[in-house]
């Protein structure tokens, strides 16, 4: 079932549950934000959300606590995303669990959050011997924060986007660190990093750079932000390319990273950034 995020756990005090408890998941439905950008049949993306979960733990049979970090990789295009806390409180709800191993849990994650999102996801467990391989790094590009802007609207205005169209095309990538919104249910600060690459008419930086500052008093979770900023840009500036990347710091041990492209190749390493 899926339902409006108003319904979900969010905002709400929470009896932790240590017995598996799938019913936990809350799905909410993706199209509902889309049909608000005008997207309706065909969507001029494809991607994936790629969830890290830092706060995993289950039991082995004996009774040992075992530890690992997730990734969870779901596609854009599946019916439904899974509210945050709701896949916080379902993880907490295997801390108590009896698993034969890892592959086990790997099972039961997949067939759950399989049928949270409505669609396959892939998931991977880092176990505590291989923690030391995970690398970090920084999003590749030029820094839009370098501009000194003033700034007089912290709501998004695609109106604020500007390209040279008619001029020859060019292929840029730009970063900022300066996204922020706020979650739709409860108001609470969400920071990001984001990288922009695209290819066509020269996007003028200034503009790009105040539009996502726009995004400070915007109420919307990260993957629907992403999106926006997607047919944003695809509409006001007409790129032939564009990729559209965010790297959300984490909240409940998970962070969320949505990356939305039209063209092939690129997908993303998952490297966390050093705020995350």
């Amino acid at each position: 079932m899926t339902d409006t995020a108003a319904l979900s756990p969010l905002g709400k005090s929470t009896s932790y549950r240590s017995d598996y408890a799938p019913d936990l998941l809350f799905p909410i439905a993706r199209q509902a934000k889309r049909d608000e950008l005008g997207l309706t049949g065909t969507l001029p993306f494809f991607g994936v959300d790629i969830w890290n979960a830092y706060e995993l733990s289950w039991l082995n049979l004996r009774g040992k606590p075992q530890v690992a970090i997730a990734r969870i990789t779901a596609p854009a295009d599946s019916p439904n995303i899974i509210e945050s806390k709701s896949l916080k409180l379902y993880l907490n709800s295997l801390n108590q669990t009896r698993l034969a191993g890892p592959d086990a849990l790997l099972e039961l994650l997949r067939r759950d959050l399989g049928a949270g999102f409505g669609a396959p996801v892939q998931i991977a467990l880092t176990l505590q011997e291989a923690f030391s391989t995970l690398a970090m790094g920084e999003l590749d590009g030029l820094l839009l924060d370098r501009l000194d802007v003033e700034i007089t609207q912290y709501s998004p205005s695609p109106l604020l986007l500007k390209a040279a169209h008619g001029e020859a095309p060019v292929e840029e990538t730009f970063v900022s660190h300066l996204l922020k919104s706020n979650c739709l249910v409860t108001g609470q600060p969400d920071w990001a990093s984001v990288q922009i690459q695209y290819a066509g008419p020269q996007i003028e930086q200034e503009s790009l750079l105040k539009y996502l500052i726009g995004f400070r008093e915007h109420n919307e979770f990260h993957e629907q932000c992403v999106e926006r900023i997607f047919v944003d840009i695809l509409r006001q500036c007409a790129p032939q390319q564009l990729a559209v990347y965010a790297r959300y710091t984490r909240r409940g041990g998970l962070d969320i990273n949505p990356w939305r492209s039209n063209f092939s190749g690129g997908r993303p390493a998952n490297l966390r950034c050093a705020r995350q």
